[in-house]
């Protein structure tokens, strides 16, 4: 077996991604307007493509068919958990068709006999992407999830992109004891709880859509941050988001289609629209989606404090959204006062560059501030210099520039087959390679830009050493984000503390200045709390950090990341609190930062993880 190398500075994976179609024509429509019946599939396939970077664990695919004859299948569903889940999946539903075409050339032309030989040709399609940060992987885990009845308006396929903090609750709520497969999958709670109460609701009342009812009744008692699309067997569809907004969610509406997706940008890719003609699904919100092919935006859950996921705009969203582009600019423009700073304002001897590439855009930013200062200095020295000029150092000043690089660059190819740990860390320094004579050794100081840094392992093992060989006077490590200090619980695999850099530097931190018994008291306070049922009122492990300066701390963290045989210095400058809300205003959910969780199961997670941290515990805290 073959195990790929990191190749990242502290990836923190992907989310999930959602992609909705519901097709408002008749089939012969797209095939009189665009030359096939499978214009909504191949839609979905691109929708699921532009957001392929939120899922590399699996992906799926359900379809619901209108007017379907009694007896004939109207549910479909396909997953797959391969490495190239996407094109196996559509692959398959391919190969159908063209053993169809094999059989009966014209068959393409007939839309009717299309609809009703081809099984994922359907007027209502629902795609996931999944990331799982369960850490279980498998075709069972891959979403959708279906729940099949006899009754076509009770049978459900749902998919999301999210994490509960209460699936516990949940199934108590129902009276039920979840199965080993339930425990580990919280949209196993979630189809169950709904689907329940969906059952419950049409027996009273059949004639009439219960959608809306349903999701009222429901959607309030799940804890945590989601953007939730699913499918009835009868037609109806539908699209749920949190109260806070944590999780991201668009719409776009026209004659011919009703289509929602994670990310803004992959819906103005695949249908060729305007910014201001897709629409963000706003918090507590729920897109319907009738029989008739009519729909409503509904509030079914009551807004609360707008705390959608900052690390969206930071890392997992594609950069090519306007807005999300402009605001990774603006988080490196931030930086520039804090670099300038530690390199003593000397540009002449620094040359910046970037790692990984999804830093590409904040690293411009970074460059746009350099250059902005640069430009300030020329101004102030002409002026000084009056009319004792000339023209060679007149040309030389205005043709200054900051020094950048392509520091690094990426070898695909790599990848060992080796499992031992020694041998491993050896290699993966090699996954970039250098680009040589662009530092001057001994003389430069070389700043490089990263999304973010969470566990600093790659740092350690492979990046640092990598940067080292260039022989720099100094190392300066920039992070777009600012220092991650607490577990994530909606959605993103951050949930143990101990993985944290920033953690373990607050520990070290402490144990330095002989107050390691903060530890025992906090996991005390978590354990009394525990008892009393009260984990979910306060963060406890705020007080960790209170006795050190977020200075402190990026001094020790470039400690613990600075590699033993690197004598070169290291410093590593992380984004302000501050400077990450000005950067990017509407997505203000920073509790991964600030531990100021939006829903009180984050506090619930937060101590759980302090408790599992200190009892040597390496499981989930949720």
């Amino acid at each position: 077996m073959r195990f790929p190398i990191l190749v990242m500075s502290d990836p923190i994976k992907h989310e999930c991604g959602l992609a909705f179609i519901r097709l408002r024509k008749p089939f012969s429509h797209y095939q009189r307007e665009y030359g096939t019946v499978m214009w909504g599939l191949n839609k979905l396939y691109l929708l699921m493509e532009k957001q392929h970077n939120r899922g590399q664990d699996g992906a799926g695919i359900a379809a619901v068919k209108l007017n379907v004859e009694p007896g004939y299948p109207y549910m479909h569903r396909i997953r797959s958990a391969e490495e190239q889940a996407i094109p196996k999946i559509f692959k398959t539903i391919a190969t159908e068709i063209n053993e169809l075409i094999k059989y009966n050339k014209d068959i393409p032309n007939h839309p009717g006999m299309m609809k009703g030989h081809v099984k994922f040709l359907g007027e209502l399609l629902l795609g996931h992407l999944r990331y799982g940060t369960q850490g279980r992987n498998g075709e069972k885990f891959c979403h959708p999830f279906v729940r099949y009845n006899t009754i076509p308006a009770c049978s459900l396929a749902i998919a999301g992109n999210f994490n509960l903090v209460n699936t516990e609750e949940l199934f108590e709520r129902m009276n039920i004891e979840p199965t080993a497969y339930q425990k580990e999958s919280d949209l196993a709670g979630m189809v169950e709880f709904i689907y329940r109460k969906l059952e419950e609701e049409e027996k009273k009342s059949p004639e009439s859509p219960v959608i809306l009812k349903v999701l009222k009744e429901t959607v309030p008692l799940f804890d945590g941050g989601f953007t939730v699309g699913g499918l009835t067997g009868d037609g109806i569809g539908f699209v749920f988001r949190d109260a806070h907004g944590i999780r991201p969610c668009y719409y776009y509406v026209n004659e011919e289609v009703i289509v929602s997706a994670s990310e803004r940008a992959a819906i103005r890719t695949a249908f060729n629209v305007g910014v201001n003609e897709v629409k963000e699904l706003m918090p507590g919100e729920a897109l319907l989606v009738y029989q008739d092919g009519s729909y409503a935006v509904e509030q079914i859950l009551e807004p609360k404090e707008r705390k959608a996921c900052s690390f969206e705009r930071i890392y997992f969203s594609r950069g090519n959204d306007e807005e999300i582009y402009r605001e990774r600019k603006a988080l490196g423009f931030n930086l520039s006062e804090q670099v300038l700073k530690a390199i003593d304002f000397d540009l002449r001897n620094t040359i910046f560059s970037y790692i990984p590439n999804t830093s590409e855009v904040a690293f411009l930013g970074l460059q746009k501030g350099m250059q902005m200062y640069l430009n300030k200095i020329k101004v102030e020295r002409i002026l000084s210099w009056g009319k004792d000029y000339d023209e060679e150092k007149l040309t030389e000043m205005i043709n200054r520039r900051i020094r950048m690089g392509k520091i690094t660059i990426k070898d695909v190819k790599m990848r060992t087959f080796i499992t031992e740990d020694a041998s491993r860390n050896e290699m993966v320094q090699h996954v970039y390679d250098v680009t040589y004579g662009t530092v001057r050794p001994g003389v430069d100081t070389l700043v490089v830009i990263d999304d973010s840094i969470v566990r600093g392992t790659t740092l350690q093992q492979s990046i640092i050493k990598m940067l080292a060989r260039l022989q720099p006077k100094n190392i300066i490590i920039l992070s777009s984000a600012p220092q991650i200090r607490y577990p994530d619980c909606y959605g993103i695999d951050m949930s143990r503390l101990g993985e944290f850099v920033a953690f373990n530097a607050a520990v070290k931190t402490l144990k330095d200045k002989g107050k390691e018994n903060l530890l025992n008291e906090l996991y005390h306070k978590c354990k009394e709390l525990k008892e009393q049922n009260l984990l979910h009122t306060e963060n406890v492990v705020k007080q960790l950090y209170k006795g050190s300066t977020i200075i402190e701390l990026s001094n020790k963290i470039a400690e613990l990341v600075t590699p033993p045989d690197v004598k070169i210095p290291v410093q590593v400058i992380f984004q302000s609190i501050e400077d990450l809300h000005k950067s990017c205003p509407n997505n203000l959910g920073d509790w991964y930062f600030t531990g100021n969780y939006p829903t009180p199961g984050g506090n619930r997670v937060v101590n759980q993880a302090f408790m599992n941290y200190m009892e040597g515990k390496k499981e989930r805290a949720y």
